[in-house]
């Protein structure tokens, strides 16, 4: 060893981590996932085991279940029936083992669903952005990304993991969006992201005008219907089917996991782009199936909401009368024109403390959504009521809010 040579200091690497964690204590925003159980066919009713000395019963108030479907008749009927049927697991990645019938009848249910030649299945929603976004840039010479700046993590994820070049655009301004098209060589491969229904604000997405924005500039078009699918149109085909819009978009993406009440995402396009993806992406190719059982599930799922607009209505139902609670009450609920019911506080530790409160003293589940999930200092609880909570349910809701807001000083609506 050199007299001058100095030894390498070593890396106190539980400090980092445990600073790391540190940081996120101090700004309010440390996440802390409920231990919980649902109560099979009684949603929105559950069981807590945080903090007590067995489960205590509370009422979910948070769940992206929206409908219930998870605790259907049909869905669990339909998940044991597969279960006893084929087994568990699907023996591995498609292309080795997983490409059960019940994966084809699905994706021929949601090609059908949004007006498309074909789908493509993945493991969840994050993994069907992620894969296809990414997939598509790269195949496509010199491709540019037109993103909303509120579109989910997973599509941010998959333009970085791309590659290409992305331009943001201002949220719903189409005449930002324009000015960004226009700047561009006309040449140039075009790809305009965005999303339906934003679940943290409530709003929606002026799909029609996009769309007449990427024919004027020769662009493809991606919608994330995750917040819709189930939720909108005739036949639950999201706000792209409701607005008549799905025939003019390129790509629609969607979950199994939030209206349908399973697991799983997917993708429903031409049948040449859907092969594509099939046989480029390697968030599809690399990773084992969904289990035939989740598969079953879903797919009862959306054949039930095919033919059902009885979830869709009271659903709609009950997020009409919380605002209107919510409102008449002077709680600074959120203007929405969706199921979403948000509910503004503006202080992350604020936000922990009444959702702490909710579920120690009152048996209510609501999470608070905090940053980076929502900009600082724009903290909220989001609730999601659905067709099974009651009139009852809602004025209780309400007046555990009003009694917190008092005991806090917390602030009330203009």
């Amino acid at each position: 060893m050199s007299i001058d040579a100095v030894p390498a200091r070593s890396v106190d690497y539980n400090r980092v981590f445990a600073q790391a964690i540190d940081r996120l204590h101090e700004e309010g925003r440390y996440r802390v996932f409920i231990d919980i159980l649902r109560n099979k066919g009684q949603f929105p009713n559950a069981r807590c085991f945080a903090g007590h000395n067995g489960p205590k019963p509370i009422t979910v108030w948070c769940s992206n279940d929206y409908l219930a479907m998870g605790q259907h008749p049909s869905v669990i009927a339909a998940m044991e029936e597969a279960l006893h049927d084929v087994g568990a697991g699907s023996g591995g990645t498609r292309n080795i083992g997983g490409n059960t019938h019940y994966h084809i009848d699905l994706e021929n249910e949601l090609a059908d669903l949004h007006d498309k030649e074909a789908a493509l299945l993945f493991t969840s929603g994050y993994v069907s952005n992620e894969a296809t976004l990414s997939t598509l840039a790269r195949i496509l010479p010199g491709c540019i990304i037109f993103s909303d700046e509120l579109n989910h993590a997973s599509m941010i994820a998959g333009i970085r993991h791309s590659g290409c070049e992305k331009r943001v655009f201002r949220h719903n301004d189409l005449a930002h969006l324009e000015e960004l098209l226009a700047a561009e060589d006309p040449a140039v491969p075009k790809l305009i992201a965005f999303e339906s229904v934003y679940s943290m604000d409530g709003d929606v997405a002026p799909i029609h005008a996009i769309c007449d924005l990427a024919d004027q500039y020769n662009a493809l078009t991606y919608l994330d219907e995750v917040h819709a699918v189930g939720m909108y149109g005739a036949r639950g085909g999201g706000i792209s089917e409701r607005d008549d819009a799905a025939s003019r978009l390129t790509l629609i993406e969607g979950t199994l996991g939030k209206a349908f009440g399973v697991m799983g995402g997917y993708i429903a396009a031409d049948r040449t782009v859907i092969d594509v993806i099939r046989s480029y992406a390697p968030g599809f190719i690399f990773t084992t199936s969904l289990s035939p059982v989740l598969v079953a599930g879903a797919l009862a799922s959306v054949r039930h909401l095919k033919a059902s607009p009885v979830e869709r209505a009271g659903q709609q139902a009950a997020a009409a009368m919380l605002k209107a609670l919510f409102a008449d009450a002077g709680l600074p609920v959120m203007d929405t024109t969706t199921h979403i019911v948000p509910l503004m506080v503006g202080d992350p530790v604020k936000a922990k403390r009444i959702s702490d409160i909710l579920l120690r003293e009152y048996g209510v589940y609501v999470q608070p959504i905090n940053y980076p999930t929502v900009p600082r200092g724009t903290e909220r609880l989001r609730f999601t009521p659905g067709p099974a909570h009651d009139e009852a349910m809602m004025r209780e809701l309400t007046a555990a809010l009003v009694e917190i807001w008092g005991r806090l000083e917390l602030k009330k609506a203009a």
